[in-house]
């Protein structure tokens, strides 16, 4: 039986947890306040106070046809990003527990991605996936026209998602390389033993105890594909072209700072909190269910 730590004096805990609470105050309840209070009424571009308009805001923005396009393109962003993250970390991850010639420098290399600035991998995949440049300007030899995002916004998409992707490769790899290396040895050379080859021992053995860290991975991808795009649309595309690369989050951005539509802005990123608290909720009631923690 644990022993649980209790204080004395209910003092002692309350001056804990201030720290915490003024932290969790300052920068989220604060922020989120302000949000909701400008989503609901009608601030001035250049000072001037604020005008009460209620719900004025969310019915401009859910009425137009611009923020539904870019909530479109957000969830398949999301969508394609985070299984590709999910899939190739789980995929490196997995070969690179068998301890094969050269495994630690593995390691180490697959996790680099992750500790490079969002801006700083924009830049680099801007000059990779560049049409006049590299690999695809031989490609465009050979098929002129076939590669431009600067004009098709398919390959735009194709860009941010690349870049994103490969930054979250190496964030799912460090978590999946965590939960195989937590699997004891037993198991797998038990399997061996059996007779079981590689791959079925790690459908049958591995997959089934790594399922905690896949549900923890796709509530974290989902979550930072949606917040965490920001720097790479900004850098490789800008929205562009012709919005099809302008995410939820980038349209708060552009509409606030560029537009000086701070209501409008401001009840975007309303809509974005419950969006992300709605596809959360649903991953803990439904997916969950399939989650072996035991």
């Amino acid at each position: 039986m644990e022993k649980r730590i209790t204080f004395n004096k209910w003092s002692v805990g309350i001056l804990f947890a201030v720290p915490q609470l003024l932290l969790i105050f300052t920068f989220f309840y604060w922020p989120a306040g302000q949000a909701v209070f400008w989503s609901l009424t009608l601030q001035q571009p250049w000072g001037g106070g604020n005008i009460w308009v209620g719900l004025d805001n969310f019915k401009a923005i859910l009425a137009s046809s611009d923020y539904w396009n870019s909530v479109t393109i957000s969830i398949i962003f999301a969508a394609i990003s985070t299984s590709i993250s999910m899939v190739g970390g789980l995929v490196l991850a997995a070969l690179t527990d068998r301890q094969l010639r050269g495994s630690k420098l593995y390691r180490i290399v697959l996790i680099w991605p992750y500790g490079i600035a969002a801006p700083a991998s924009a830049m680099a995949f801007r000059f990779i996936l560049a049409p006049e440049a590299g690999l695809i300007a031989v490609v465009n030899q050979w098929w002129p026209g076939i590669w431009d995002p600067g004009l098709d916004g398919n390959a735009a998409l194709a860009c941010i998602i690349a870049a994103f992707s490969w930054k979250y490769i190496a964030y799912s790899f460090i978590f999946f390389l965590a939960a195989f290396q937590g699997i004891p040895r037993s198991l797998i050379e038990a399997a061996a033993m059996d007779g079981s080859s590689v791959l079925r021992r790690f459908w049958d053995v591995q997959f089934p105890l790594v399922t905690p860290t896949i549900f923890f991975l796709l509530v974290i991808n989902i979550t930072e594909s949606f917040q965490d795009s920001f720097g790479i649309v900004d850098i490789m595309t800008s929205g562009g072209p012709h919005n099809s690369t302008n995410l939820m989050v980038y349209k708060i951005y552009s509409d606030g700072f560029k537009g000086l539509d701070f209501s409008g802005a401001a009840a975007q990123s309303i809509v974005l909190m419950l969006l992300i608290i709605v596809l959360t909720v649903f991953q803990f009631r439904f997916i969950e269910k399939r989650v072996h923690y035991r």
